[in-house]
């Protein structure tokens, strides 16, 4: 094994160099359709649709999207919640040689222009909901789509008819235009799959998907990801969930309970590719609610559940949690935001399954970092650097040169998921990679002598305390200690004295006394140095959260500037 610091420190069974061999997203799934061909492979609305299935939806939707024009270079956009549609959609994009660009339904109009502009996406796949289809209807008259394929909530449900007319009559769905620019899904599929094949050896290499980031400065810039970029997570995800000690998943076995947002990075990999490559079966849930997860966990014995912190936390401040069996939950994986210890400790107590932390990005297609089994895990840490992941900490002035072990410094990621280039982004492109290759997260972490990353926080979220450099994550970390806290973020406001201050948004546990500052402060004493103790808190009802469900440190800062 390759001589790292975090190459002992695996569990056994698994290896840091374990062989990773390129491929195709549509061999990914031709794969599971000859291995597990009766397994079912989607549940959704009351009806299960097998991996054969499945495979047969997928080679006919192809086949359609070629009949429409889709190849090599065509830019194909999903703009879905969690349904088959979104399955089946992506998998067909990908096999007719297309590139997928996702669309968040929670994207403003001008965000979704800017999207289609910057990729030149002409076709578009959504549905006829009174959310989504209006704003894509606008769009094709003003943008450079051409196309709008649109699919029903229900068509792949136990009962479309009936859902077709409960959704009418409550008015969630909407009438469809007919003219030529507006094609129903259906006909799609109305073809027998023959679809003309696209080279392995031209797909491996080809760009499968343009996942535009949250453009935390600036418009959004779209990740270029290869068929070989996802391949490659969705091996180093199923190399991590079925051999990385503790509890693990089982090929052929499995259910995933699909509550985040498919049109997000971290979904796509965690959920559906990972799910397909092990040949999991995946509960499609079209929004995340906190009843509805734990009765789908306590009713269908859910195995592995992927969500983000503020997920969780709703999970167990659930008034029906501890009245529910959810010990059927053999891997639960928490990304997409810092993880609070007091909250993994929690969720273990609770569920009787380790919440393991990991750690990925958009841009390094979600993989980056993983949590080994129970008795390897460290509070704080977001893991070990997954198969084949290089990390190494740069300093903050000088990315070419590496701190020493244990001091912080920016991290370096270098690996097989790690994307192409940003789309369309020259200058971006420039400072964001390394003269080695290594791409730039912006995230700031230090790396103990066991190889675990801890990830203090983003470079950009750094504060200037009095001359002292104050990281949010390490004050809401210590803030979450409190009995009293569900949720927190911290910002700096200004200070005339120390040019910034620390200021805590809490949201308190249902039922806790209103939180004073001095109480607060006193009991942070121990948790925190005196240049990182919090000035001021203001008490909320609910604090700004992403698509995916994470607390916006950004959208929270937005909101006071506006106010201001």
């Amino acid at each position: 094994m390759a001589s790292f610091p975090w190459t002992s420190s695996y569990p056994d069974g698994l290896r840091w160099d374990s062989a990773l061999t390129p491929a195709s997203i549509p061999a990914l799934l031709r794969h599971a359709v000859e291995r597990w061909p009766a397994c079912p492979a989607i549940e959704f609305m009351g009806r299960t649709i097998p991996y054969e299935e499945l495979g047969a939806l997928v080679d006919r939707a192809a086949c359609g999207l070629q009949q429409l024009g889709v190849k090599p270079g065509v830019k194909v956009g999903l703009y879905l919640p969690n349904t088959p549609q979104f399955v089946i959609a992506f998998f067909a994009v990908l096999k007719a040689g297309g590139t997928v660009v996702c669309y968040s339904p929670l994207d403003v109009e001008a965000t979704l222009a800017h999207k289609i502009a910057d990729s030149n996406t002409t076709i578009m796949i959504t549905l006829n909901l009174a959310s989504l289809y209006p704003k894509m209807q606008g769009l094709l008259q003003r943008s450079g789509l051409q196309t709008l394929v649109v699919g029903a909530l229900g068509e792949f449900s136990a009962g479309p008819e009936a859902v077709a007319a409960r959704l009418a009559q409550d008015g969630t769905s909407c009438a469809v235009d007919d003219s030529a620019q507006h094609i129903p899904f259906s006909r799609l599929l109305d073809n027998d799959g023959a679809c003309a094949p696209i080279a392995e050896s031209e797909l491996v290499p080809a760009l499968a998907l343009l996942q535009y980031t949250g453009g935390t400065t600036g418009q959004p810039k779209g990740a270029m990801l290869s068929h070989a970029n996802l391949y490659a997570a969705a091996s180093q995800a199923a190399l991590t969930a079925t051999r990385g000690g503790g509890a693990t998943l089982q090929e052929g076995s499995e259910r995933v309970l699909v509550v985040l947002p498919l049109f997000h990075i971290y979904a796509i990999v965690v959920d559906l590719l990972l799910a397909v490559k092990i040949g999991a079966e995946m509960l499609l849930r079209a929004r995340f609610d906190p009843a509805a997860v734990l009765h789908d966990v306590s009713t269908r014995r859910v195995t592995c559940l992927p969500g983000v912190p503020t997920m969780f936390t709703a999970l167990i401040s659930h008034p029906q949690a501890g009245e529910l069996d959810l010990r059927s939950l053999k891997v639960c994986i928490s990304g997409g935001a810092p993880l609070p210890v007091e909250l993994q400790l929690r969720f273990e107590q609770m569920t009787g399954c380790g919440l393991s932390e990991g750690w990925g990005m958009t841009e390094t297609t979600a993989i980056g970092t993983f949590t080994p089994g129970h008795d390897r895990r460290r509070n704080g840490s977001c893991g070990l650097p997954s198969p084949q992941v290089q990390i190494r900490l740069a300093d903050l002035d000088d990315p070419e040169r590496e701190v020493a072990q244990g001091e912080r410094g920016e991290i370096v990621v270098r690996g097989p998921a790690v994307m192409q280039a940003y789309w369309n982004a020259p200058q971006a492109n420039l400072d964001s990679f390394t003269a080695d290759g290594g791409f730039r997260t912006g995230d700031v972490g230090y790396q103990d002598a066991d190889g675990y990353i801890y990830i203090v926080d983003r470079c950009k979220d750094m504060l200037l305390c009095g001359g002292y450099n104050v990281y949010p994550r390490i004050i809401e970390e210590a803030i979450h200690t409190h009995p009293s806290v569900e949720e927190t973020i911290v910002i700096g406001v200004a200070d005339t004295y120390r040019g910034q201050s620390p200021k805590a948004y809490i949201k308190l546990r249902a039922g806790a006394a209103p939180l004073q500052l001095e109480e607060l402060q006193q009991h942070l004493r121990e948790h925190l140095g005196k240049h990182e103790m919090v000035q001021a808190i203001e008490l909320r009802d609910a604090l700004p959260k992403t698509a995916v469900g994470k607390l916006s440190r950004k959208m929270l800062m937005d909101e006071l500037a506006a106010g201001a």
